[in-house]
């Protein structure tokens, strides 16, 4: 785990002096003793690297990966389902007590999670815990009526509306003969019975197993549909409040074995609110309601009221949890289009997109591949696609499994962008090492910062050892800003931006089209004019 430092009250915040620059925090990779980014890198292993030649991404791959993981500057990765499946992306797990063989073994496993700690990466796993396989042994055995896994799984009584609808829209009810199992999500993934206490214990169990490896935590898969099974209650207040009462079971289960154990749920709901009850047993959900405005705001180049959003989002957290949390923004995942096709190739805006991403404080994710402009729509072969690491497509490491879907005209890969000082995949490692640097965009407290101008956003983050001032032009002419006080304090320095030219003078911050910059307060002895810049 990350050790994560203490973040100020906003009452606390008010009252501590403003420091001329950000202090660290104590969230210190436990390798070197530096602060850390605190953002995670989502990894399909069967896309990612191949280590034995098969064109099968492997874990072994991963491993001769992670000095890249380190240069890009990411705390830890998520590795998406690494159990045996019949399927090609592992979501309907066989046996949840060992890895694909494809991907290697559990032994493999402990060497990746030795050689990331050795790189204060961690490494938590997807966990799959609403369904099973249809090919499980326990929903095989669960067939027969009599047997007791019959009651691992639900089953439709004689009374029960076969034509229920689930939360999207699909069918709930799957038919096995002269039986109806429940299977929300596919015909091959039926749902677990968690009113039995078994189903419940056999989960923690597994947890605990991986915990045990190594596992520094888990990404919940479908966290709110544990109870969460039809259309009509998917807003429903009541049944996420049952959902959430079972990972609080789910994390008293794990803690004897860790108490440090990152939990981040998958928590889909287009308000802020339907997110907030699970934060009471989780450390975080990923934040689906911000990702599409972060996204719209790069590509309209137009602020969508993202600090007052920011804001409220986390009162609202903050409110269900009873404390300060740690939010876990995105931009995309492996069930969305790429970014970079939403944005439609344009690498400004996916530029401005990153800055948005990475200057928020919690854990942003960042989805393998999104770092150096990979594209890709639905269906889901094709935003799971191999990731890019050479020119050549057929060179050593590189996945075959699936043909990438970027044209061989265009270089989009690591080689092509690592040493080129103007590519995404350079502006990604700057803003990530920008968090190592700056401990309130990792740690901070967030506040609105009204600008006036919908080409800016901007917002202010404090942690106990001070404040920064974030704003963004997220359009293609040049804007200024005139630098008010705020909360006692008085930006007019500036620490860090994403282009040459931006400059502060005489109270105003001027910004070149599509630039970020990171403001620290002037102390009030240095009040005067004159120009500044990085």
């Amino acid at each position: 785990m990350l050790l994560l430092a203490w973040v100020a009250s906003p009452a606390a915040c008010a009252q501590t002096p403003a420091a001329s620059a950000p202090q660290a925090s104590a969230a210190a990779s436990p390798a070197h003793g530096r602060p850390a980014s605190g953002v995670y890198y989502e990894i399909f292993v069967r896309s990612f690297a191949d280590s034995n030649g098969d064109g099968i991404g492997d874990l072994g791959g991963v491993t001769a990966k992670l000095d890249y993981l380190h240069w890009l500057g990411v705390s830890g990765i998520w590795l998406m389902p690494i159990f045996p499946s019949p399927s090609y992306h592992g979501y309907d797990i066989t046996d949840y007590r060992a890895v694909n063989p494809q991907y290697g073994s559990i032994a493999d496993f402990e060497r990746l999670v030795a050689a990331a700690h050795a790189r204060g990466i961690e490494v938590i796993i997807d966990l799959v815990a609403n369904h099973t396989s249809n090919e499980h042994p326990w929903f095989k055995a669960a067939q027969d009526p009599a047997s007791p896994y019959h009651d691992w799984y639900l089953w439709a009584g004689p009374h029960t509306n076969l034509d229920a609808r689930s939360p999207w829209g699909g069918p709930v009810w799957r038919t096995l003969g002269d039986q109806h199992y429940m299977g929300i999500f596919d015909p091959h993934m039926p749902d677990l019975n968690y009113a039995n206490p078994a189903v419940r214990k056999e989960m923690i169990s597994i947890a605990r197993f991986w915990l045990g490896k190594g596992a520094d935590g888990f990404r919940l898969d479908a966290a709110k549909h544990i109870f969460d099974k039809f259309k009509n209650d998917d807003r429903s207040l009541a049944i996420m409040d049952k959902d959430a009462a079972w990972w609080s079971e789910f994390r008293r289960g794990i803690d004897p074995v860790d108490p440090h154990a990152y939990l981040v749920g998958e928590v889909s709901g287009d308000h802020p609110r339907l997110l907030a009850p699970f934060f009471r047993p989780l450390d975080a959900v990923f934040d689906f309601p911000l990702a599409p405005r972060l996204i719209a705001s790069a590509a309209d180049e137009r602020d969508d009221h993202l600090g007052a959003t920011l804001v409220h989002i986390q009162n609202v957290y903050r409110a269900a949890a009873g404390h300060y949390v740690k939010d876990a923004p995105f931009l995309s995942n492996h069930d969305q289009d790429r970014v970079m096709s939403d944005l439609r190739g344009n690498l400004d805006h996916m530029k401005v997109a990153a800055a948005l991403l990475l200057t928020l404080p919690g854990h942003p994710f960042i989805y393998y591949g999104e770092e150096i402009g990979m594209r890709g729509v639905k269906p889901d072969p094709d935003i799971r696609e191999p990731m890019r690491w050479d020119r050549s497509r057929g060179a050593p490491g590189e996945t075959t499994w699936e043909v990438s879907n970027i044209p061989a005209s265009e270089d989009v890969s690591v080689a092509a962008e690592r040493d080129d000082p103007h590519s995404l995949l350079t502006r990604y490692r700057e803003l990530i090492h920008w968090r190592k640097d700056i401990a309130p965009l990792r740690d901070g407290v967030i506040a609105d910062y009204p600008t006036g101008n919908p080409a800016l956003a901007a917002w202010r983050l404090t942690d106990a050892g001070g404040s920064v001032l974030v704003v963004h032009n997220l359009s293609g002419t040049a804007h200024a800003l005139a630098l008010q006080d705020q909360a006692g304090l008085h930006f007019a320095d500036l620490l860090r931006s994403t282009r040459p030219g931006a400059t502060v003078r005489d109270g105003t911050l001027s910004l070149p089209p599509y630039t970020s910059a990171v403001l620290t307060p002037q102390p009030v002895a240095a009040r005067a004019g004159g120009a500044r810049s990085p």
